[in-house]
This record gives C-alpha cells, structure tokens and sequence, in this order.
C-alpha cells in the first residue's frame, strides 16, 4: 500500500515559515514566498523533478521545496542516486556540472544563467595540463570547486568534507591539490605535509622537489577569505563563552583560531550536536540563518555581511522560473564528462 503525501497549502507553508523566520522576516515577504514555494512543490511533482538545496540557500528557499539539504558531497550521492528525470540544483555551476556528470541522461536545471564562483574561475584545464608537465607523475586533486573541464584533467576530486581524506589515500610522498589555496595549507596542517606553490619554485632549482609534499595553486573563495582572527577576537571580547567554527575554506590563521573547522555540514552537525551557550559561524551568512531557522533554541551570533554574490542569485522566484521553463540547462561535453566522471566516482568511493 503507497501512501500519497499531499501538497502543503500556502497557509501552512507560511504557517511553517513563520515559526522559522518570523522573528526576523516581515510577515508580507512570508506570505509572498510561500505563495511561491506553493506553486514550486507541484510543479515539481508534474515535472517528475527533484530539487536539491545547498546549505547557503536563502532561509526560505532551503526550509521549502528542496527534497534534499546538505553540502556539496552530501548533494553529489544524492544526484547520484536519484531516479527523477529532471534535477534543479540550488547551487552554483560546478555543482550543477557535478550533477550532470554523474546523470548524462537526466535534465539538470541551474536556476540562474550564470551562478559561478571565484575559485572555479581561479584556474583552468590548460593550466592542470602545465602543472602536469612541470610535475610528471604527481596525482592532482581537484576540489569540487571546479569546473568539469577541469576535473577531466585531474585524477581525483575531494570536499572540504573528505580533502585530508583524499590526500591520504593517494599514498605519494607528493600531491598537488587545487585550487583553493587556503583549504590546501589546512589539508597539509591536519595531514602534516608541507606545501609549496609552482611560482615560488626556483628555476633552477630541481631539489626544492625533496622539501614539500602538496603543490598547491594561489585560489581563494571571495567569501571566507574576508574572515580575519580580528573578526574572531572582537566577537570574543564581547562574548567570552562563543564557540567559533570556520570553514576550511577560511586562512589557517582563522582555523587555528576557532574552536572547530569542518565543512558546512560538519558545522551543521557540530552545533546540533553539542550545547555551547552561543556559536559564532564564519562561513556564508545565510546558513547562520538556516540554523538559527532550524534551531531557535540555539544562539547565534551574527558576523554576517557576507553573502555569496552567486549563490544569492538562486531564489524562490528563479527556481519556479526554471521548472515552468525549463531553463538554464546544464551541459557537459560527453569527452569532458566520461573524463571528469571518473575523478568524481573516486572521490564519492572514498566518501
């Protein structure tokens, strides 16, 4: 016997929104995205769509209509194991890329033209193609914040979640890791590797090779670059009893100062988990509300003015845009997505 889940109304839409965002969100914007998500959630049914939704999804967005939650691992084994038709990724273009990598036949919508992100705009296949001629036999790992054309070039990928994970399993001395600069130099502090980056190698000087084990690459995310320890010692001064969590992606000067590093969902999970009298999360702002939204009896602290340009461009209207459209589809050159697949099944492997 099936049992069929019926389609929340507007009222108990704005009902639920209500209880999760009311303390800081006009009862009008309430009202007008719930009207929204009502007309998203059976479009999606009629479509045969599932919608997955990034932990930096605005408040009303990720406590709606996605059927899955999570941070870019958890998303990836979801389209993975999904037997929908159609995939509409609240994210930006590289998870999107990943969905459609692993799902050639489905329809993978992004409900923006153009969500990017800086550090898969930091590097390019043509420079993995130099980096492998400058270091013949040298495994690469890309972080999933690239775009397909280049993990088709690397032999493994990895998350914040599973990168010191990744490093480790590929057993060699020496490993170029890509392209965040910062989630490098913290892989190698928790792996106890040393680091090094291609420019600041000497021309001449071929037995610098005995003295590092990851090659690593000068990208940064625009977000968590712009935590600083300053951040983390004012909000100290005024809360003494603040437990502060930085993602890897920010400096290791900011991670070794926090209480906690890990990836969006370690952070989710490390707030539920334990009972600090406040948290203090440096990473993009709109989770900090998702969790405040999911846990009211939970104390954030707000450090937040800053928002994901391109991940704030994925909103309720854009995603009810793309489902009645079927706009913004995602496309992978077949050459490129046999190749890249294979870096991205490594990863999910390792888990």
């Amino acid at each position: 016997m099936t049992t069929t889940i019926e389609t929340p109304t507007v009222e108990r839409i704005y009902a639920d929104l209500k209880a999760k965002l009311g303390a800081f969100t006009p009862d009008a914007e309430l009202w007008y995205k719930a009207e929204l998500a009502a007309q998203i959630l059976p479009l999606k049914k009629e479509r045969n769509a599932v919608i997955l939704g990034h932990n930096y999804m605005e408040p009303a967005l990720f406590h709606t209509i996605p059927d899955f939650v999570g941070d870019s691992l958890e998303l990836s084994r979801r389209a993975a194991e999904t037997d929908h038709d159609i995939i509409v990724f609240c994210g930006v273009e590289f998870m999107a890329e990943t969905a459609k990598i692993l799902n050639p036949e489905k329809t993978v919508l992004i409900p923006s033209r153009k969500a990017g992100c800086s550090l898969a705009e930091s590097i390019t296949a043509e420079d993995v193609r130099r980096l492998r001629e400058q270091f013949p036999g040298v495994p690469i790992v890309a972080y999933i914040n690239t775009y397909a054309d280049v993990k088709a070039e690397v032999d493994i990928c990895c998350t914040s979640s599973n990168a010191a994970k990744v490093v480790e399993s590929l057993n060699s001395d020496t490993v170029i890791f890509l392209p965040d600069e910062y989630l490098a130099r913290n892989v190698a502090r928790e792996t106890g590797k040393h680091i090094i980056f291609p420019t600041q190698i000497p021309r001449d000087g071929q037995d610098t090779m005995l003295d590092y084990h990851i090659i690593a690459w000068h990208g940064r995310c625009e977000v968590h670059e712009q935590f600083t320890v300053e951040d983390i010692e004012n909000v100290r001064a005024t809360f003494p009893d603040v437990v502060v969590l930085a993602h890897p992606e920010c400096s290791p000067e900011v991670v070794a100062a926090a209480d906690f590093s890990g990836s969006t969902s370690a952070m989710i999970r490390f707030v539920e988990e334990t009972n600090a009298p406040r948290y203090l999360l440096l990473t993009e702002c709109a989770m900090g509300d998702n969790i405040a939204a999911a846990h009211p009896d939970k104390e954030m602290v707000r450090l937040c003015s800053i928002r994901c340009r391109h991940m704030n461009q994925i909103r309720l209207e854009d995603t009810l845009a793309a489902l009645q459209h079927i706009q913004y589809e995602v496309h992978v050159p077949e050459e490129i997505r046999v190749r890249a697949l294979r870096a991205v099944q490594r990863m999910l492997e390792i888990g």
